[in-house]
């Protein structure tokens, strides 16, 4: 049988060094950095073109379709105070205002 040679297994990301490079946004038409990090990532995911707007204004078109956010009240299961949350509580399951979750969260870290 033949042995396969592996001549060459850095990707093309690995291969390249990255520099910061500054644009212009087309949108708002402010410069903005396209830092090596991003281009790396971009390389890796096989993305042909440079970002052609801002990191603020491609979140604003991003977010330009979604409505407001409807908050529903639930009392904390722990404090018993008052918990805002964005679904609807179906009563089956605990529901913790954002300082009680926070607390729960780092207890299991």
């Amino acid at each position: 049988m033949y042995e396969e040679e592996n001549i060459g297994t850095a990707t093309p990301a690995e291969e390249t060094e990255f520099v910061d490079e500054t644009l212009i946004c087309k949108d708002c038409g402010k410069e903005f950095v396209f830092t090596a990090g991003e281009q790396k990532f971009y390389a890796e995911k096989g993305f042909q073109n440079k970002p052609k707007a801002c990191k603020a204004c491609r979140d604003a078109r991003k977010n330009a379709n979604k409505g407001p956010r409807e908050y529903f009240t639930a009392v904390c299961a722990d404090c018993g105070g008052e918990a805002r949350i964005t679904f609807q509580p179906s009563g089956d399951r605990p529901v913790y205002c954002s300082a009680c979750f926070e607390k729960r969260k780092n207890a299991q870290a």
